[in-house]
C-alpha cells in the first residue's frame, strides 16, 4: 500500500490518499477541505478512487467529503456511529473551528474490528474514542501503517477540551488499541509529521509520564 499526505485547511489537517500498488484502487481519508487540490493530485497519480474514509466528524476532517463523494460517485465510510453528535451539530462546529459549514452524510458507520479493502490492501478498524466518541483508526498490518486521526500525534495527543471529549478515555484508547498493535508501526497522524509508536511511547511527554514505555 502506498500513501500520500495532502495538508488542507488552516488547521493543516492531513488528508491522506492511500492506494493499492497493484490495482491503483484508492481511498481518500479525512478530506477536510480544498477539494480541488485533492482532485488535482488524484489525477496526477491516475488513481481509481473507490471510497472515502473518515476517522472522526470534526469539520477539519469532513469538510470536503460530500463534495468528493458526489464528484467520484463513491461512498463515505466511517467513523463509528457514536460520532453522530458531531454530524448533528455542524453549526456548533462552525463556531468552534471557524471553518465553512458543510453538508455531511456518510453511507456506512464502521465498527470495531471491521475489515475493509482497497484493491488488494486491507485495513482493520479500531474504535478509539477520547477525542470524539466515535473516533476510529485504520491499520494496515502488512505495511505497519497506522492512520491515527486525532488520537495521537508526533509529540502530542488529540484535544480533549471539546464537547464529548475525554482525556482518560483517549489515553485508554492509546494504551488498549494502539500500543498492542506493535512498537514499530508508523503513525500517520491527522496533523503534523508522521512518527512511530515506539517514538511516542518513549519520547511523547504525555505518554511517557503515564509510564506506558
Amino acid at each position: 500500500m502506498k500513501y500520500l499526505s495532502i495538508p488542507v485547511t488552516n488547521f493543516k489537517q492531513n488528508c491522506y490518499l492511500i492506494w493499492c500498488k497493484k490495482t491503483l484502487k484508492a481511498a481518500i481519508i479525512d478530506p477536510g477541505g480544498e477539494y480541488q487540490k485533492i482532485i488535482k493530485i488524484i489525477s496526477i497519480y491516475k488513481l481509481d478512487v473507490i471510497k472515502i474514509l473518515i476517522t472522526h466528524c470534526h469539520l477539519d476532517h469532513i469538510g470536503a467529503a460530500s463534495i468528493l463523494a458526489d464528484f467520484y460517485q463513491i461512498p463515505i465510510l466511517g467513523p463509528h456511529k457514536k460520532d453522530i453528535f458531531w454530524v448533528e451539530n455542524i453549526e456548533l462546529q462552525n463556531k468552534i473551528f471557524q471553518l465553512p459549514k458543510c453538508i455531511f452524510k456518510n453511507n456506512i458507520w464502521l465498527k470495531n474490528n471491521e475489515i475493509i479493502s482497497i484493491g488488494k490492501s486491507i485495513l482493520k478498524i479500531y474504535h478509539c474514542p477520547g477525542h470524539t466518541p466515535g473516533h476510529i483508526i485504520f491499520f494496515n498490518k502488512l505495511n505497519n501503517l497506522l492512520i491515527s486521526g486525532d488520537i495521537i500525534f508526533n509529540d502530542g495527543i488529540g484535544r480533549t477540551d471539546l464537547p464529548k471529549s475525554n482525556l482518560n478515555i483517549l489515553i485508554n484508547s492509546i494504551k488498549n488499541n494502539i500500543i498492542p498493535l506493535g512498537m514499530n508501526n508508523i503513525i500517520l497522524p491527522g496533523h503534523g509529521n508522521q512518527t512511530t509508536v515506539y517514538k511516542e511511547i518513549t519520547k511523547n511527554y504525555i505518554l511517557y509520564n503515564k509510564n506506558y514505555n
